[in-house]
C-alpha cells in the first residue's frame, strides 16, 4: 500500500469501516467543542474557515449520519467509543442517542458554471440554491436509509407555520420528498450540463418553480429501535469557496436568513474572504451586511487567539492522527513500529570531537579578541555550568555550553563598551545589567551550532506539529517524508528509528519541496517577501550576542499601520492575505511590546524549516508597511 502519510484519508479510503478505523477524534473536540458559541453551531449560519489541508472535509466526512449510525452501533470497539465521546461533546449526540442528521454536499466546479449563464443574476442564483437543496434533501435520505432504515421510518417536521408549505416539496413522508427532489435536481442539472444555455422561457417548469424546503423544514424524525428518534437536520456545503465571490455573497445573504432552522454550515477557505477578514481586522470582520455571532458564527481552524493552547491541543491531535496511520505501513506493522514519537527521538545530536575543539578555538579567540579577563571567563562559565546542572531534560550538551559561553562573552563586551577604562587597575568592570545564563540563550546556542557546524536544530515529535502551523494536510506531508525514511530503514533491516540528523535533513528537503510547488494567486510576491524576511530573521538570529536569544522568524508592523493598509484595495494586503491562507505567513494582531502594539506577520513553519530558523515564538525585527512592498517586489 502506498504511504498513507502522504494522501488524503477521504480520497483513498472508500470504505467507512477503515475510515474510522484511522481517523482522529480531535478535530471535533478540538474546533467544535470547545467553541465558545457550540450551543448555536446548529441554529445559525457557521462558516467553517481554514487553510488548505486543515481538516474541514475530514470533519465533514465523520459527522455525516452514516458515519455516526456506524459508530453508535457497534460501541464495541474503543475507537468507536472515542469517536462517540467526540462527537457528543461536539454536540451531535445527546444522551447516548443520535441528535443531528448531518450530510456533507460537496461543492464542485458545476455550481460555478451556473454563473456563466446567460440569465439575470437572480435567476442563476436561485437555480444554485435549488439544486443545492435538492441534492441536499436527497443525501439526506441517502445517509438515513444507509443502515438499512427504509422511506417509511423517515418523517420530516415542519417549523410552525410552515406546515402547509411543505406539501409544495413533497410533504412529511421521505418517499414523496425524495420524489420532489429528483425532479429538481433532474431539470436543473439539465440545463447546467448542455452545451447551450436554453432561453429563460424554454427552461422547465420544475426549474423555474420554488423549492426551499430549508426554509419549511425544521426537524427530521426516524425509527431508532422502534421508537421514534427526533434529529436536527445539518447541511455542510463542503468547499464554497469555488463559488463566483458575487453567487457567494447573495447564496450566504438567502441561506442566513432567521426564520431557517435547517442547520446550515459553509465550509471554505481563507482565500475565499476579504484580506481583514483573513488578517483578523476587527473593523473587518462583518461581510454581506451580516455581523458575526449575531447574524453567522465563524470557527477558524486555525489562528486562535491562545497560540500557546492552540500549539498543545494540535500536538495532542497530530501525535493521534500519525499513531492511527502508522500501523497502514506494512514494514512498520510488522516491527510492531506503531508509535510515532518513539520513532522521533529527541536525544540531543552531538558534534564531532574535532569540531569540538574547533569551537573551542573559537571561543578562546573571542575571549582575546574582546580582551576579557580570564577572571570574567571563569564567572561566566560559571553562570554557564550553573544554568546546565540544575536543569533537567532538554539538550544540555557540552557544546551548547560551550556556545552559550560564548554568547554571554559577546554580551559581556557589549554591555561595557562604553564604561572608561581605569589607568591604574585590570579592566574588568561589572555589567549595569547583570549576565544571565537562560533557555533563551540556550536556544540562540543551538542556532549558531546549526549554522556552523551543521548541528540538527528541528527534529522530534513536538518540532514537526509546530512547523505545521496547525494545519493537519502540512503534517502528514512532514510526517509522510520521515515515514518514508523510517519504511526504508526497516526494510533494510534497519532501526526504524531516525536519528536527529536523518529527521532534519528530511525536513528541510520537504519544506523547500513544498515551497516550490507553491502556485497560487500572488505566489512569486508571497515567495519573495517570505525570501526577504528569512534573511532578515537569520541575520538577527546569527549576531555573536543572540540579541534576540533564540532568534526572529517574524517582523513587527506598527498595528495602526496595518490598520490603515487594510482600509486600502492596495495590492500589498492581497499578497499578504494568500500568503496566509496557503500557510506562507501566520500573522498575529494587537501584540503588546514595548509599550507599542504591533502586528506581528510570522513565517510559518515550513519556511523556518527550509532556512533553519527557530519555531519558537516571540522573535521579531521592526519594520514599516512600506517595508513589505519593497520585500515582496
Amino acid at each position: 500500500m502506498a504511504n498513507p502519510f502522504l494522501r488524503r484519508a477521504t480520497e483513498y479510503i472508500r470504505d467507512d469501516a477503515s475510515f474510522l478505523a484511522i481517523v482522529s477524534p480531535s478535530p471535533l473536540t478540538t474546533f467544535l467543542a470547545k467553541h465558545p458559541r457550540r450551543d448555536d453551531l446548529f441554529d445559525l449560519p457557521v462558516r467553517i474557515v481554514g487553510a488548505p489541508g486543515s481538516g474541514k472535509t475530514m470533519l465533514a466526512t465523520l459527522a455525516e449520519f452514516r458515519l455516526l449510525e456506524a459508530i453508535m452501533r457497534d460501541q464495541t470497539s474503543p475507537t468507536n467509543r472515542d469517536l462517540a465521546s467526540a462527537l457528543a461533546q461536539a454536540g451531535f449526540l445527546r444522551d447516548g442517542l443520535p441528535a443531528v442528521a448531518a450530510v456533507r454536499v460537496p461543492m464542485e466546479s458545476e455550481y460555478r458554471d451556473f454563473w456563466e449563464l446567460p440569465y439575470d443574476e437572480g435567476v442563476k442564483t436561485k437555480l444554485v440554491l435549488w439544486l443545492l437543496q435538492a441534492r441536499t434533501i436527497l443525501g439526506l435520505i441517502r445517509n438515513l436509509t444507509a443502515g438499512g432504515r427504509s422511506l417509511d421510518g423517515i418523517r420530516f417536521i415542519p417549523r410552525g407555520g410552515a406546515e402547509t408549505r411543505i406539501e409544495d416539496y413533497g410533504g412529511t413522508t421521505a418517499a414523496a420528498m425524495q420524489e420532489r427532489a429528483l425532479r429538481v435536481q433532474r431539470a436543473i442539472s439539465s440545463i447546467g450540463a448542455g452545451l447551450v444555455a436554453p432561453r429563460l422561457e424554454d427552461l422547465p417548469s420544475e426549474a423555474l418553480e420554488p423549492y426551499l424546503p430549508f426554509e419549511v423544514i425544521r426537524a427530521i424524525e426516524i425509527d431508532w429501535n422502534g421508537k421514534p428518534l427526533t434529529l436536527t437536520p445539518l447541511a455542510m456545503l463542503d468547499d464554497v469557496h469555488a463559488l463566483h465571490p458575487t453567487q457567494f455573497e447573495q447564496m450566504f445573504v438567502a441561506l442566513a436568513r432567521r426564520e431557517i432552522k435547517f442547520g446550515r454550515w459553509m465550509m471554505m477557505r481563507l482565500d475565499a474572504l476579504s484580506p481583514g477578514t483573513v488578517l483578523q481586522s476587527p473593523e473587518n470582520l462583518e461581510t454581506h451586511n451580516l455581523k458575526p455571532d449575531r447574524d453567522f458564527v465563524n470557527v477558524f481552524m486555525q489562528g486562535r487567539e491562545d497560540r500557546t493552547a492552540e500549539r498543545r491541543q494540535f500536538r495532542s491531535m497530530a501525535a493521534d492522527m500519525a499513531n492511527r496511520y502508522l500501523p497502514l505501513v506494512q514494514a512498520l506493522r510488522n516491527r510492531n513500529a506503531t508509535n510515532f514519537a518513539a520513532l522521533l527521538p529527541t536525544q540531543p545530536p552531538t558534534i564531532t570531537d574535532a569540531k569540538y575543539r574547533e569551537l573551542k578555538a573559537a571561543v578562546d579567540r573571542d575571549q582575546r579578541r574582546l580582551e576579557i579577563t580570564p577572571a570574567r571567563r571563569e564567572a561566566i562559565d560559571g553562570l554557564v555550568d550553573e544554568y546546565i546542572t540544575d536543569g533537567t531534560g532538554g539538550d544540555r550538551e557540552r557544546e551548547v555550553a560551550l556556545e552559550m559561553t560564548r554568547i554571554l562573552l559577546h554580551r559581556y563586551a557589549n554591555r561595557v563598551k562604553n564604561v572608561t577604562p581605569s589607568l591604574f587597575e585590570v579592566f574588568d568592570p561589572d555589567p549595569k545589567m547583570p549576565l544571565k545564563a537562560s533557555s533563551g540563550i540556550a536556544e540562540g546556542a543551538r542556532i549558531h551550532l546549526h549554522e556552523e557546524f551543521g548541528r540538527p536544530l528541528h527534529y522530534g515529535l513536538e518540532n514537526v506539529c509546530d512547523a505545521s502551523n496547525e494545519n493537519a494536510e502540512l503534517f502528514l506531508q512532514l510526517a509522510g517524508t520521515l515515514v518514508a525514511r523510517m519504511e526504508t530503514r526497516a526494510i533494510r533491516g534497519q532501526q526504524a528509528a531516525l536519528p536527529a540528523a536523518i529527521q532534519q535533513e528530511a525536513l528541510r528537503d520537504k519544506a523547500r519541496e513544498i515551497m516550490d510547488g507553491w502556485s497560487f494567486a500572488f505566489a512569486r510576491r508571497v515567495r519573495a517577501l517570505v525570501d526577504a524576511m528569512a534573511r532578515d530573521c537569520r541575520e538577527a538570529s546569527l549576531t555573536p550576542n543572540a540579541r534576540l536569544d533564540a532568534g526572529a522568524n517574524a517582523i513587527g508592523i506598527p498595528e495602526e499601520e496595518m490598520r490603515a493598509l487594510l482600509e486600502t484595495n492596495d495590492e500589498t494586503a492581497l499578497i499578504l492575505k494568500f500568503a496566509v491562507a496557503h500557510g506562507a505567513i501566520v500573522v498575529q494582531r494587537s501584540y503588546g511590546q514595548g509599550s507599542r502594539e504591533w502586528c506581528l506577520i510570522e513565517l510559518s513553519g515550513v519556511v523556518c524549516l527550509a532556512n533553519g530558523l527557530t519555531l519558537k515564538r516571540g522573535g521579531f525585527l521592526e519594520r514599516r508597511v512600506q517595508d513589505l512592498a519593497e520585500m515582496s517586489a
